[in-house]
């Protein structure tokens, strides 16, 4: 590892709301802030808002800055990526905004039923591959987990640069009679473009820059729909 990644990584322990659980903590049981993180940690009953895979996160320093309203988290498992958006947190004292680093695969273990009102998945892994599909982040096995956590007809966002993914989880939603509030395989050239939906992400700068379309997805996830997986082709 590097001399900056390790910087990085001292660094981290040291900034506001920032959390890193050591294996033993979860491993078959609850996380010490499940269902507490509102009063816990930030200190009111505002909604919650969960960044999956939130790289450097960028997505979750602007929301917190445009809606003081309500509280976000951001989670990713690459601590020296997190960093730039822990440290930007914890040096404008950005109050509603906190970093998780674990795997996303785990997330049950740190958020109680109803405990998360809205959840964002930028630019994930499309994990291209057909025997790798079970790791996309719009996965029956995620959207089960979400299910769990979410209160019921919470909101899902979907920002990719892949279509191969993009088209994956919308075929899955209509398959499985989840309810798309707006999907665009071309998101600035579309007419909901808005100040958060505009916030582009250091991966999402390089996309672009290649000439890549952004897809989006939003649509809202109910409790009592079972979620199947795309049957496979004959």
């Amino acid at each position: 590892m590097g001399k900056d990644k390790l910087r990085r990584f001292g660094e981290l322990g040291h900034f506001d709301r920032v959390f890193q659980p050591r294996i033993d903590e979860i491993t078959g049981k609850e996380y010490s802030l499940k269902g507490k993180w509102k009063m816990e940690v930030f200190h009111n009953n505002h909604p919650l808002v969960l960044e999956l895979g939130c790289g450097k996160g960028e997505y979750t320093i602007e929301m917190a800055r445009h809606f003081k309203e309500k509280n976000f988290i951001g989670i990713d498992i690459k601590g020296a990526r997190m960093w730039k958006g822990a440290k930007t947190s914890h040096e404008e004292n950005i109050l509603n905004a906190a970093f998780l680093r674990t795997r996303i695969e785990l997330i049950s273990s740190f958020f109680a039923q109803d405990e998360i009102d809205e959840l964002w998945i930028t630019f994930p892994d499309p994990q291209p591959t057909e025997r790798r599909k079970k790791k996309r982040l719009t996965a029956p096995v995620f959207l089960k987990q979400y299910q769990k956590f979410m209160v019921d007809g919470g909101i899902i966002h979907l920002k990719t640069d892949s279509d191969l993914l993009y088209l994956y989880s919308l075929t899955l939603l209509k398959n499985n009679g989840i309810e798309i509030l707006f999907n665009t395989s071309d998101l600035y050239h579309s007419d909901i473009l808005d100040d958060i939906l505009d916030i582009k992400t250091f991966y999402e700068m390089k996309f672009l820059e290649k000439g890549s379309n952004i897809n989006y997805l939003k649509f809202r996830l109910k409790k009592n729909i079972p979620i199947h997986e795309i049957p496979e082709k004959d």
